[in-house]
């Protein structure tokens, strides 16, 4: 993976743009604690699993030890409880996954990114 680093509020309003364009198929959010061995655990799940790329969808990573602020817009923005770890994948603006712990799967993530597309 490629992550691209979430460090700034302001970000999350290019993410909400970048996810309505035509080439992107959605924009994936991982909110990392890392103190944390089961966010350690369920990144790396994440990262050997993973084969889609930043051209079509682009990943973040958000260190929660250090942007808890923006942990805490994200849950308002796109209504969903702050947890950690967490990966939320948002489309056209809208969060269309969210899930936490041992529950976060690249299967999960692709298919709530391509279901309209079957």
């Amino acid at each position: 993976m490629n992550w691209l680093p979430l460090h700034l509020d302001e970000q999350l309003n290019d993410i909400d743009l970048l996810s309505q364009q035509n080439e992107i198929k959605a924009v994936v959010l991982f909110k990392h604690s890392t103190r944390c061995s089961i966010s350690s655990v369920a990144l790396n799940r994440l990262e050997r699993s993973w084969n889609l790329t930043n051209d079509t969808v682009p990943t973040y990573f958000l260190d929660l030890l250090n942007f808890r602020n923006i942990s805490n817009h994200i849950a308002e923005k796109y209504a969903v409880p702050h947890q950690s770890p967490q990966a939320i994948v948002i489309k056209n603006g809208k969060c269309i996954y969210s899930a936490s712990h041992s529950d976060i799967s690249v299967a999960d993530i692709e298919a709530a990114i391509f279901s309209n597309e079957r």
